[in-house]
């Protein structure tokens, strides 16, 4: 019972304990999902078709989602919205709209 821990060693644990947890949380998060819904650009007429085709950023049928999609356009850095042929404004690949054709296996 002779072993006190002095001042300077518990603000030292503590410190190091704190570090731990915030590089420990940081490296167990999720990174963000991918959002492509800015149509700050777009016309009149062009929302008009993306939302007539009921585009949606996370696709909800099984199996189908732009990555999969022939009309497609993939972006030239990974982790960044795509376009389409069709609808425009940014795709998220994770998306879904009703002019979905799936690409030839």
């Amino acid at each position: 019972m002779g072993d006190k821990l002095s001042r300077r060693d518990v603000l030292q644990q503590s410190a190091a304990l704190g570090t731990f947890v915030a590089f420990g949380s940081v490296a167990c998060s999720k990174p963000a999902a991918l959002a492509c819904v800015d149509t700050t650009g777009l016309s009149a007429t062009d929302m008009q078709v993306r939302t007539a085709l009921v585009y949606v950023d996370k696709s909800t049928e099984v199996g189908k989602t732009c990555l999969g999609c022939l009309q497609y356009v993939p972006p030239p850095a990974a982790g960044s919205c795509g376009t389409c042929k069709i609808v425009k404004g940014p795709i998220n690949p994770a998306g879904y709209c009703k002019s979905f054709v799936a690409k030839p296996a």
